[in-house]
C-alpha cells in the first residue's frame, strides 16, 4: 500500500490516471520563465514531462486521510462515463479508480468526508456515479465539503466569465449539484476545521474557492494544497501560472505565501497532481524555493 504516517493521521494515495495530458510546457504554463523547463529537464522529466513528446505529464489522484476514526477523501479525480466535450482527454473515461479505493481497504460507503479542494473538472468527477440514467453520490454517507465562494462561481445559473470558457461544461450538472440536492454537502467559507489534525482554508487565486488543508499532528505538518501547483517546476519558479488560473496575481501571491509557510513549518507539500514521490518538503533559496527531499510514496507509472 502506497501509505505514509504523519502524526496519528495516515496518508495513502489512491490514483486514478497518471501520463499525457497532450499539453506541451508552453501551453499548460505559458508564463514560465524562457528556457526553464530546459534548465531543469534533467529531474523533470520523467515525471513532469515526457521527454519523447515533450508534454507535460500528470497524476489523477485522491489522497485518503484516516484521522481521529474517520476516513477523508481529497479531491475525487475526472470520474467514469462523464460527457466532457471541451475536455476531450477526460471524456467518457472508464477507470479503475474504485478498485484502487477497495485496494487501500476503502469501499464508498466507508467514506465519511469528500473535501472538494476546488470545483474545477478533475477535482469533483467521482462526487457521483452513473446509476441508470441518473448521477447519484458515489460516497453516499459522507459529507461533501465545499468552498461556497466556488460554488456560487461555477453554479452556471449565475453565469461567470471564466478562464476556462466551456471548459467545466457539465462539471457542475452532473458532479456537484446532485450532492446538493441529496443535501450531502457543507459549504464552507473562511476556515473550517475538521477535527484536531485537519484544518480548511481559503487560499484563492486558481479559482475564487481554492483551497489548502493543513494536518497538524504531533510533530509532524503537511499542506495538501490542489491546485496550487500542477508541476515542479513552480516550486522553483513560483511565479509561474497554469493556464487555467482564474486570477494570475492573486495566485502567485498565494503559491508564494504557502510555499513560504510549508519552508518555514517544515511541513510537507502534497499537489494534488504531483506524479513521481507525489509530495515534497520544500526551503528557501533567495527569492525562489527548491525541493529539499521527496516524500515516501513510489512512483507511479
Amino acid at each position: 500500500m502506497d501509505q505514509i504516517t504523519l502524526g496519528d493521521v495516515t496518508v495513502t494515495r489512491v490514483t486514478e490516471f497518471y501520463g499525457s495530458v497532450e499539453m506541451p510546457p508552453g501551453q499548460f504554463f505559458p508564463d514560465s520563465p524562457d528556457g526553464s523547463w530546459d534548465e531543469h529537464r534533467d529531474w523533470l522529466a520523467p515525471d513532469f514531462l515526457d521527454a519523447e513528446t515533450d508534454d507535460c505529464r500528470t497524476a489523477i489522484q485522491s489522497w485518503l486521510l484516516r484521522s481521529e476514526g474517520r476516513t477523508i477523501l481529497v479531491d475525487t479525480g475526472v470520474g467514469n462515463h462523464k460527457e466532457r466535450p471541451y475536455a476531450p482527454v477526460w471524456s467518457r473515461m472508464d477507470t479503475h479508480y474504485l478498485d484502487n479505493l477497495a485496494a487501500a481497504g476503502v469501499r464508498p460507503e466507508d467514506v465519511d468526508i469528500v473535501i472538494n479542494t476546488h470545483l474545477h473538472i478533475d477535482h469533483v468527477g467521482w462526487n457521483t456515479r452513473l446509476d441508470g440514467r441518473s448521477w447519484v453520490p458515489t460516497f453516499p454517507n459522507a459529507t461533501y465539503l465545499m468552498p461556497q465562494r466556488d460554488f456560487d462561481f461555477w453554479d452556471p445559473a449565475n453565469e461567470n466569465d471564466t478562464v476556462l470558457g466551456r471548459g467545466n461544461q457539465n462539471v457542475f450538472e452532473d458532479s456537484v449539484r446532485p450532492i446538493h440536492q441529496a443535501g450531502l454537502n457543507h459549504l464552507w467559507e473562511g476556515t473550517h476545521r475538521i477535527d484536531k489534525n485537519l484544518r480548511l482554508d481559503l487560499a484563492p487565486g486558481h479559482t475564487p474557492g481554492s483551497s489548502v488543508l493543513t494536518l497538524e499532528s504531533g510533530g509532524d505538518r503537511a499542506l495538501f494544497v490542489g491546485d496550487l501547483m500542477h508541476t515542479a517546476l513552480q516550486i522553483v519558479e513560483p511565479d509561474t501560472n497554469s493556464c487555467f488560473c482564474e486570477d494570475p496575481v492573486e495566485s502567485r501571491a498565494t503559491r508564494r505565501k504557502l510555499l513560504g509557510r510549508a519552508a518555514e513549518d517544515n511541513a510537507l507539500v502534497f499537489p494534488a497532481h504531483f506524479g513521481g514521490p507525489g509530495a515534497a518538503e520544500v526551503e528557501r533559496s533567495g527569492s525562489k524555493f527548491v525541493i529539499k527531499r521527496w516524500a515516501g510514496f513510489s512512483r507511479v507509472v
